[in-house]
């Protein structure tokens, strides 16, 4: 009986087997379109597999504290999985910022800082009055026409508010943020004096406060300039930093900004913010001639904004002296301060060809994270991507191992 019994249930399983075959003949096979589909979404989802996931490379140079501190970040041991149906770069740029934007507003505590020069800032804070004055403090400046209120500077608040405790300001640069310009003068990558004056005042506001800033994109370049520029005195003055898609080489980026297709949409897009930022406030310029605010109002790109605008309001002799003056690549070197940077190798703001990847593994405090994919300031995962993404994972591992080992850090040469 028992012999019976299995071959009885060898039939079975046989000719479940082919009737499992047949329906899948009938019902696939037998609809041409359906098996495209379906042979395409696999094709995909071996390449995806393949090709698209996989693990972050951190440059940074071997054996010093600074390394051993990030080798222990779990998540730089994960693979970077960007969401399956959107892993190009300019749609991941887009794409996030859409899912972003579904972030309630954060009600903030506005300061407004006057600098030297009689001009004013915004300083946006999430402080609490009757919170420990040693508490952390997250310094967060956003990209070239962001504020307080970017969706990307909502997400790094949040992380910093609910997973560090933290007490979080934002610096809105001259015109940004709702505040008006109080003098002809905007910003540029070039220039740190403002962030130099706000560091300052916030050290002395909350002297035993350790202080971490993080810059993005543009944010990052003044961030990343004032680093170079301060060197030791900048030590003094902040525990850490992280530069999130910032792009080292400003010729390089321009460049990539400027193909055709999407870079080049892109870029006509934030010159057209950056126009219409001027044209609101053009009565503070209208009383010069150090620029043709008509040319300005008729720039469509970038490069020719700087060149017509940015450019001769900080004194540079072209738009290529300027970006020269705003490179971060070949003084990283330069930086004393702990720093993270994340980037993407396929940011269109920043080619992955010209990350300066030796720099960093030849410096002592900078360690550079990129990823394969992420786009600028994307970074999305996840198949149905959540509002906080791999760049918020990491801003969020990082601000714990820098505030749980300040010891550490501060000891470090």
């Amino acid at each position: 009986m028992g012999g019976f019994s299995q071959y009885f249930f060898q039939i079975r399983q046989t000719l479940t087997g082919h009737t499992v075959l047949a329906t899948f003949r009938h019902n696939i096979l037998g609809h041409p379109v359906l098996t495209v589909s379906v042979v395409a979404t696999f094709g995909i989802y071996i390449y995806y597999r393949s090709y698209v996931v996989c693990l972050p490379k951190l440059h940074c140079k071997q054996g010093t504290i600074f390394h051993n501190l990030l080798d222990k970040l779990a998540i730089i041991k994960e693979e970077y999985r960007p969401t399956i149906w959107c892993w190009e770069p300019r749609l991941q740029t887009m794409l996030a910022s859409v899912v972003r934007h579904t972030l309630p507003d954060i009600e903030y505590t506005r300061e407004v800082f006057t600098v030297k020069d009689g001009g004013q800032v915004g300083l946006d804070w999430t402080r609490d009055e009757g919170a420990d004055l040693s508490k952390p403090i997250g310094l967060i400046l956003p990209g070239l026409t962001g504020s307080s209120q970017s969706e990307y500077v909502r997400s790094f608040v949040n992380v910093a508010l609910d997973e560090v405790g933290a007490r979080c300001v934002v610096f809105n640069f001259r015109g940004r943020g709702g505040l008006t310009l109080k003098s002809p003068r905007t910003y540029c990558a070039a220039n740190s004096e403002d962030l130099s004056e706000i560091i300052d005042h916030i050290k002395e506001e909350y002297p035993h406060a350790p202080l971490l800033a993080v810059g993005v994109s543009l944010g990052g370049i003044i961030l990343g300039n004032y680093l170079t520029e301060k060197a030791e005195v900048a030590r003094t003055k902040l525990l850490a930093t992280m530069l999130v898609s910032v792009c080292y080489d400003t010729h390089e980026g321009c460049k990539s900004l400027e193909k055709p297709g999407l870079n080049l949409m892109l870029n006509r897009h934030l010159a057209s913010c950056l126009v219409d930022s001027i044209k609101e406030v053009r009565h503070q310029f209208e009383s010069t001639d150090t620029w043709d605010l008509e040319q300005v109002f008729s720039s469509r790109t970038i490069r020719e904004f700087d060149a017509r605008f940015t450019t001769r309001m900080f004194g540079y002799g072209s738009v290529t002296e300027y970006y020269e003056a705003a490179r971060l690549h070949g003084k990283i070197q330069d930086i004393k301060v702990a720093t993270l940077a994340l980037n993407s190798e396929d940011d269109p703001f920043q080619p992955g060809d010209s990350i300066p990847y030796s720099g960093a593994q030849q410096s002592t405090h900078v360690a550079i994270l990129t990823t394969q994919y992420g786009g600028h300031i994307g970074f999305m995962e996840g198949t149905i991507p959540s509002r906080y993404f791999y760049s918020d994972r990491v801003f969020s591992q990082y601000l714990q191992a820098v505030f749980n080992n300040q010891d550490i850090i501060q000891q470090y040469e």
